[in-house]
């Protein structure tokens, strides 16, 4: 059965005046659909370069890049604009909300870059505030909304196209640690579903939350390991008291 995602032999430069810097070097990589991997390394490690080439937004220098079934590495930027809109969500660590605008409407921005109609936008954006419970928040701004509430209307955001790949940058990096870990049940509960989804973080205890932990170093794979037992996000919000998890 073909992989949701697969890279072979890729490669990413960026020419600096005299000097190239070579950010990734002969990946070679395999994601199934229904997983849910991690990946970690130290700055200039290439994992920042690795997931901005899974998400489409950058054109690999060598080799190829395979996203549900489709070679993508030497698509236009047009044609990679339409890739992210139709198979990808992306959610970062700073959420990225339009200030002035309800939660709702935050939710529902892609659809308009995808043709639907105001209702179909508004009905699928109030699903996806469902599935990530803020459906009571849908009208609030998003000054009016906690750190974790806002990330969660983000992570809506990435759902609302109904993605076939979630990738999130350092999605907990702007919070607590206890909302961190709220963050993480939700994703554990999106992939429980079905849901394919890779995070970047450089926290070890976040990315035990994942069932597979990918390290880069100098560009390249250093590890690629199964993690034996992921931390259960869930049981552990249950044992904090009532006052330490975030509404």
């Amino acid at each position: 059965m073909a992989s949701l995602v697969e890279t072979l032999h890729l490669a990413k430069d960026y020419v600096l005046g005299d000097h190239t810097v070579h950010a990734l070097r002969d990946v070679s990589i395999r994601f199934e659909a229904g997983e849910f991997a991690a990946v970690m390394g130290p700055s200039g490690s290439g994992k920042s370069t690795f997931m901005n080439l899974l998400g489409c937004l950058d054109a690999p220098t060598a080799g190829h890049h395979l996203l549900d079934g489709r070679d993508v590495s030497g698509l236009s930027a047009d044609d990679l604009a339409s890739v992210r809109n139709v198979k990808l969500g992306f959610v970062f660590q700073s959420f990225n909300l339009l200030p002035r605008t309800s939660a709702l409407e935050n939710v529902a921005l892609p659809l308009i870059y995808a043709g639907a109609g105001r209702k179909e936008r508004l009905r699928k954006a109030w699903e996806k505030l469902e599935a990530v419970n803020l459906a009571d928040r849908a009208g609030h701004h998003p000054s009016q909304l906690s750190g974790g509430q806002q990330q969660r209307v983000a992570i809506a955001r990435a759902l609302v196209n109904d993605p076939v790949l979630l990738l999130a940058d350092e999605p907990t990096g702007n919070l607590d640690s206890r909302t961190s870990v709220e963050i993480m049940a939700l994703f554990q509960e999106l992939n429980a579903r079905g849901l394919t989804i890779v995070v970047v973080t450089h926290e070890p205890d976040i990315a035990q939350f994942a069932k597979r932990v990918v390290t880069f170093r100098d560009g390249r794979v250093l590890r690629d390991e199964a993690v034996a037992e992921p931390r259960r996000a869930a049981e552990l919000l249950a044992g904090m008291p009532a006052e330490e998890v975030e509404a």
